[in-house]
């Protein structure tokens, strides 16, 4: 097999860690680098991980992010080579990012603020703890380093790598063997060739995220000259267009108005979501509505909840998880048409770039000009890079749950998903008798089970509380209400105000009675969130700061959006009346 090779250049391949409540996948903190947050990661990596998604990454796939830092020069190698998960990393089962690193790098950009550094990860600076001056964090070198490397980026008209990463891509699943045709040891080979590429593709990734920052500090630095009112930010990069996060929105819009007009379709959604797709394709009455769907997830079947996780499920292989959202989209009156709201943010959009311009001072516009093209290039081309990976984690997905499907057919007592909670150095032993890890298997997943059911820490210091410490999730469900005139606060992130009734979702795949009229009250939004916000009025995050997916899809459909209200979930009752102030900032309890 492939992966055996890669083995011995692992400093951890495979070793899970008790942390307390028994052996899962647990990372090592840094000690230079001590703060850690949930923040924009939990949007991708809403669950605990699974150890054998993750010694693979660990084994195969490299340090993209170290990769990418040290190419940008603001930190240096020795800093790089501590023996820990230094820029992002897994303990207590959750994924975490360094934020003590940003903060570092905005000590050594010169003009930038803490607040600066955190707002994209958090929202505010006050999320987390407060940043421990070192006499290390200052480094001219590394200053002179970062300052070329941005002017380097203002100065690109292009993303490099992305288009042959595209190419890459295409070409690499083209090449792809089909899956019912593979042996099992072909099924794992395919997944371990793929994840060098996708390490690769990640670092590309986080250098055009690094840009998008770039031309965004750029954009903050000259509209601070301005003559006149306030610039807000959020409304230069709203209506973008050829946003691929956006995309699936859109074709679950096209999928809910083929659902309205269709009375046998409509029926069978009245009957309930549950086994759903089985029954629209037993009904040879809905055979127009099948074609468009199965069309639907072909091109974006890799996409869903937890979607960079090899062992969740996806649209692709729960189409039900799917079905639900185009529940909610068929209810959705033609005003909330993406495209026509998209459209309308388009042309305000381009009304804020001209104000804008002409309030900064004559002398910075040349660089306004540049900022503002850095930022809109890199919005769109992280999106598309975002896309290129989660497609091909998904062929890794397919080929995992075929190999787990395979296995529980042959075994007694075997459950599709055991594979998953194998190593990456125990799959050999695993895959030649299953029965003997099943004792290893119930542990780690009852050690998961009770992880899903609490809330990680969003952020940390040097060591992660203890999981007795952590609050239950389901605590969120029971809000205690605000009172009338309540004024909440977090972070602008798309721009506009709308009033709707609260609608508190804690799971996209139960939406419950989420419509027109309302307002998304959600925990957090990975992309499998999104098409939610069509049908509504205004959306507002408990977590989540300026570049986080539910900022970018909601500037995309034209909705005011807040994020990093804290406690939002838990302080709303659902069916509060709410206005939601997207440009301020702000979420108001109206009745």
């Amino acid at each position: 097999m492939v992966f055996v090779g890669h083995l011995s250049a692992s400093r951890e391949s495979g070793g899970l860690v008790d942390f307390g409540i028994g052996p899962y996948v647990h990372g090592r903190a840094s000690h230079r680098f001590p703060v850690y947050t949930r923040g924009n990661v939990g949007e991708v990596y809403p669950q605990p991980v699974f150890p054998l998604t993750a010694s693979m990454v660990r084994a195969i796939a490299g340090d993209p992010a170290r990769a990418f830092l040290l190419s940008t020069g603001m930190v240096t190698r020795r800093e790089c080579d501590e023996d820990a998960d230094v820029f992002m990393g897994v303990f207590a089962g959750y994924a975490y990012l360094n934020l003590s690193i940003t903060r570092v790098i905005a000590i050594r950009t010169p003009g930038m603020s803490m607040m600066d550094a955190d707002a994209p990860f958090l929202g505010s600076e006050d999320r987390a703890p407060p940043h421990s001056r070192s006499w290390r964090d200052t480094n001219l070198l590394a200053t002179f380093r970062g300052v070329r490397h941005a002017w380097g980026i203002l100065s690109t008209n292009f993303l490099p790598g992305l288009d042959d990463a595209i190419e890459e891509i295409a070409t690499w699943r083209a090449g792809l063997k089909p899956v019912e045709a593979s042996s099992d040891e072909e099924l794992i080979d395919a997944v371990t060739e793929m994840l060098p590429m996708v390490g690769r593709i990640f670092a590309l990734h986080l250098a055009i995220t690094g840009g998008t920052g770039i031309g965004l500090d750029v954009l903050r630095r000259t509209t601070r000259n301005r003559r006149g009112p306030a610039i807000d930010l959020m409304a230069l990069l709203g209506g973008l267009g050829e946003v691929a996060s956006a995309a699936p929105a859109a074709a679950l819009w096209e999928l809910g108005r083929l659902a309205r007009a269709d009375v046998a379709v409509v029926g069978l959604f009245e009957e309930g979501l549950t086994g759903l797709d089985d029954r629209l394709r037993a009904d040879v009455r809905t055979t127009k509505f099948v074609e468009a769907f199965d069309a639907f997830l072909d091109q974006h079947g890799a996409r869903g909840p937890n979607e960079w996780e090899m062992g969740c499920d996806v649209w692709g292989t729960d189409p039900d998880l799917a079905l639900a959202l185009v529940d909610r989209m068929r209810l959705a009156s033609e005003d909330h048409d993406p495209s026509v709201r998209g459209a309308r943010r388009t042309i305000e959009r381009e009304e804020a770039v001209v104000v804008a311009r002409r309030s900064v001072r004559p002398g910075f516009r040349w660089l306004f000009d540049r900022g503002l093209r850095c930022a809109v290039s890199r919005i769109r081309g992280r999106e598309r890079c975002k896309t290129l990976l989660v497609e091909a984690i998904h062929e890794g997905r397919l080929r995992l749950q075929e190999l787990g499907q395979r296995l529980a057919g042959r075994h007694f007592g075997v459950a599709d998903d055991d594979l998953f909670y194998v190593t990456l150095d125990e799959i050999e032993s695993y895959l030649a008798g299953p029965s003997g890890y099943a004792q290893a298997v119930a542990e780690r997943r009852a050690i998961r089970d009770r992880l899903t059911e609490l809330e990680p820490p969003f952020c940390f210091e040097g060591r992660i509380p203890p999981v007795d410490e952590w609050a239950p999730a389901s605590g969120r469900t029971r809000p205690a209400p605000q009172e009338v005139g309540s004024l909440l606060t977090g972070t602008p992130g798309s721009s506009g105000v709308a009033r709707g009734r609260a609608r508190v979702v804690l799971d996209p795949a139960y939406p419950g009675d989420l419509g027109p009229g309302d307002v998304l009250v959600a925990p957090i939004t990975d992309p499998s969130w999104t098409p939610l916000f069509v049908p509504v009025e205004a959306v507002v995050v408990d977590t989540g700061g300026q570049m986080s997916h539910a900022v970018i899809v909601s500037r995309e459909l034209g909705l005011p959006c807040v994020v990093s209200v804290t406690g939002a979930t838990a302080t709303i009752a659902d069916g509060t009346l709410l206005e939601v102030d997207g440009t301020a900032g702000t979420v108001r309890i109206l009745e």
